[in-house]
């Protein structure tokens, strides 16, 4: 089994938009990847970008310029 850590959650209004971001940073070479939305955030379905919480204001940037709204960018343990 994989040893739990902490991971930075960007979560997104639609899946389109977190399947663009997902995209923009593969463009760009982000480190991340999709997941699906914990359910400790959201009982709904969805998905969302999870990377290394070192990158939060890096990824909060990347977030502006892709020109995407996230719903939430969260610290949690995964």
């Amino acid at each position: 089994m994989r040893e739990k850590e902490l991971r930075l959650i960007i979560t997104f209004n639609s899946t389109t938009d977190a399947m663009a971001f997902e995209r923009y940073c593969h463009k760009r070479e982000i480190e991340g990847r999709l997941i699906p939305v914990p359910r400790t955030i959201s009982a709904s379905c969805g998905m969302c970008w999870r990377t290394s919480p070192d990158r939060k204001k890096k990824i909060e940037e990347d977030v502006k310029n892709a020109g995407l709204i996230v719903s939430g960018i969260y610290e949690m343990i995964l």
